[in-house]
């Protein structure tokens, strides 16, 4: 099965942290893997170097074959490679319908004239064809700085995806969700992204998210990946339960105390 994602001996360093020490990690076509940490285990970087965000010190990202690894983020997602953040990045004082068209207009590589028509008749129709896809028509013109959450993080991920990209990285996907949606916005979500034949990444807290959508989970400790393969194997690793998961269920803890408070 052909690699879509190389990164080779990837290092970032800022200061005396060392946020990436030569990960390693190879994706295939149409995997769904999920990357797992605690709080500054470097997942969110190696996202950044991978889409072009941020420029490793040492190492290599290869993209199909590709040298990517010094590219600008608009070169990378020229390519196919697409992200999304732990904060949605929409335009709230449009509606989702307009925030999509947008969306589209900026993806269309063919199309070099500055003044046309937004609203053309192909546009219209994949901006309503993506409502449906993602499961958030009712929404068409709400305003999106008024969107409940778990919408605001599908029409972040619809937007991000519009060109239906080859390979997407989510950054923490369920973040900000409540548990009564979590599911729900996930199933949408891989729903769509599966049919767009993507090949997905995504960074997640939620070990019940991880075990039910990751066919395989890569576990990041201070930079390093300290375990990579099935769920069932990498969840029930010696350090991945001391360093990982006990870690996340500290964290959970904490964010319940202080919601009492």
């Amino acid at each position: 099965m052909a690699a879509v994602l190389e990164a080779k001996d990837v290092c970032k360093s800022f200061g005396a942290v060392v946020a990436a020490d030569n990960i390693t990690l190879s994706v295939n076509e149409r995997e769904i893997v999920g990357i797992i940490g605690a709080n500054g285990a470097g997942k969110t970087t190696f996202v950044n170097m991978v889409t072009g965000y941020l420029k490793p010190d040492g190492g290599s990202i290869r993209h199909r074959g590709h040298d990517i690894t010094r590219l600008a983020p608009r070169l990378i997602a020229r390519l196919g490679v697409c992200r999304s953040f732990q904060i949605p990045q929409i335009f709230t004082k449009l509606s989702v319908f307009d925030n999509l068209l947008v969306a589209l207009v900026i993806a269309e590589r063919r199309d070099r004239h500055f003044f046309r028509a937004v609203r053309r008749a192909a546009t219209v129709a994949d901006a309503e064809r993506i409502l449906e896809s993602y499961g958030i028509a009712g929404y068409r013109d709400q305003i999106a700085g008024t969107l409940p959450q778990g919408v605001r993080k599908l029409l972040d991920i619809a937007m991000a995806t519009v060109g239906e990209p080859g390979l997407i990285l989510l950054d923490e996907p369920t973040s900000g969700i409540s548990v009564d949606e979590k599911f729900q916005v996930m199933d949408t979500l891989m729903a769509a992204l599966k049919r767009c034949g993507s090949t997905i990444l995504f960074v997640e807290h939620d070990m019940e998210i991880v075990e039910r959508y990751a066919g395989r989970v890569a576990a990041f400790y201070e930079g390093r990946i300290i375990a990579d393969g099935a769920p069932a194997a990498v969840l029930t690793d010696p350090d991945v339960r001391q360093y990982v998961v006990g870690a996340e269920l500290h964290r959970r803890a904490e964010t319940r105390e202080a919601s009492r408070c």
